[in-house]
């Protein structure tokens, strides 16, 4: 009885476990190597060899009609994304899963800028610095130290200190009411938010697990949402830090480590403005890099790079992005009659623009509206050339527009407030299923206690009548020896 019931137990869990995500390991094959009988030179042409067929692998973007070519990468994966709009002005298996390594770290402070305060304290315990290996990029905190939360942001994102970035997160869940998994719980959640589907996180640093992984597009999104943290760049652009000594923290200095951002590195590009190296020996070389020339803001993200060729990558694929692409503003462009007045944003400034390749009109691009709920007379405009996404704005409808789908807006409403309704009542019925399964679970759990308890008693009577028995044969037989 008590096997049925655990095997019982256990397909329910399991049923129960169907139901949870389960998360796909990046597969990995591991760099080739010459023969090692091989020459150098030999050596060196097979190494060539294997550097130019990352370099030729497809990228998706070159077969989008009328699209700039745009060069091949040694990274595995890459993007450029622009960050008003979300176009994707170039993508190379920007959807692949990659171990992503410390380029992490900006997905961290993400989450930590948009839970903490600047002035916050941050404590590091005995779990911020016991998981350090010797190799491990770190700025020699000690257990019971303690700074700043933006000190702590400048030495994650500066000198890409693992125990800093623990202590980030295990320091802003703690004042949130909550703990280390807490904050990464939100890191998940935050990429999902941000349209993020190819990632999953386990820890606030990068520092390898084969289950903490992302793509180009999701990193891409999270540069993306970063061009609204101004706090961001102010720590990205420094060169150097100083934390001073204090009665709780010795005195650390660290420099900036990508090169992209140092005036004095050959590596240096004029219009970049911020980003995060990575590297482990899984991972290679990756990178996450934003760049501004005054008209638009790129994000560029580029993964598992071979040979080093992260920078060179970056810069190429930024050269490329900037001399093939424009920005050109939808007010004074769109002269649709379904279309009124192109709204302004918080700024003051008209809320849309497109970005398209050079020598690509306006006119060619096809428009969708999507109209706002609450008959507000409002809608956003979705640009898109050739099936890709360029820009989008939005607009006030014309009256035109409305009175000809005002029928039509009404039964989107409808339909909209139905979904809602049924979306509630999924979520309700989702609930009690839970609800009834726990209690199911609860009443097994305590059946089986019952049927222990009631075997523990079965037991302790059988003893108890042992005993009496036994005592009552004794008694029998010590009559017999007296009258011997």
């Amino acid at each position: 009885m008590r096997k049925r019931l655990i095997a019982a137990l256990l397909i329910m869990l399991l049923c129960m476990g169907m139901s949870m995500t389960a998360y796909a390991v990046p597969q990995i094959t591991p760099e080739e190597q010459p023969p090692a009988e091989a020459t150098e030179e030999e050596a060196q042409a097979f190494k060539a060899a294997q550097l130019k067929k990352y370099y030729d692998m497809p990228v998706a973007t070159n077969e989008i009609k009328g699209w700039p070519q745009g060069p091949g990468t040694y990274g595995e994966a890459a993007i450029i994304m622009e960050a008003g709009t979300g176009a994707i002005l170039y993508g190379k298996n920007i959807d692949d899963q990659h171990y992503p390594a410390s380029i992490t770290k900006v997905l961290t402070a993400l989450v930590a800028l948009e839970n903490g305060k600047m002035d916050d304290k941050v404590t590091f315990t005995h779990d911020c610095v016991s998981f350090l290996q010797p190799g491990d990029s770190s700025i020699g905190m000690k257990e019971n130290d303690e700074i700043t939360l933006e000190q702590a942001l400048y030495a994650t994102l500066l000198a890409s200190a693992n125990e800093a970035a623990y202590a980030v997160a295990e320091n802003v869940g703690t004042n949130a009411g909550h703990d280390y998994q807490w904050f990464i719980d939100q890191m998940n959640a935050r990429c999902k938010e941000l349209g993020g589907t190819n990632s999953n996180f386990v820890n606030a640093n990068g520092l390898h697990d084969e289950n903490h992984y992302t793509s180009a597009r999701d990193m891409a999104l999270i540069g993306k949402e970063l061009f609204k943290h101004p706090e961001f760049f102010k720590i990205v652009q420094t060169l150097q830090y100083e934390i001073p000594s204090s009665g709780t923290c010795q005195q650390h200095v660290f420099q900036q480590k990508h090169k992209m951002l140092q005036p004095s590195s050959s590596k240096y590009y004029e219009y970049a403005v911020g980003g995060k190296t990575g590297y482990t020996s899984d991972a290679l070389a990756t990178l996450i890099t934003m760049a501004d020339n005054g008209s638009m803001k790129l994000v560029c993200v580029v993964l598992r790079t071979h040979g080093g060729n992260n920078y060179p990558d970056t810069t190429n694929l930024f050269n490329y992005a900037f001399d093939n692409f424009e920005r050109i503003d939808v007010n004074g462009q769109e002269t649709s009659e379904d279309v009124g007045d192109i709204l302004e944003d918080e700024s003051g400034e008209h809320s849309g623009y497109v970005v398209v390749p050079k020598g690509v009109k306006f006119s060619d691009l096809k428009m969708e509206i999507t109209v706002d709920e609450g008959h507000t007379g409002e809608a956003v405009l979705t640009y898109t050339y050739e099936g890709n996404l360029v820009g989008s704005a939005r607009a006030k409808l014309s009256e035109k527009y409305l009175k000809e789908h005002r029928a039509e807006i009404k039964k989107q409403e409808k339909k909209t407030k139905k979904a809602d309704a049924s979306d509630g009542k999924n979520l309700q019925q989702r609930l009690i299923v839970v609800g009834l399964a726990v209690l199911f679970l609860v009443l097994i759990l305590l059946f089986i206690a019952k049927i222990r308890q009631y075997r523990r008693r079965l037991e302790r009577r059988r003893r108890r009548h042992r005993r009496r028995s036994s005592q009552q044969n004794r008694a029998g037989q010590n009559p017999r020896r007296r009258k011997k």
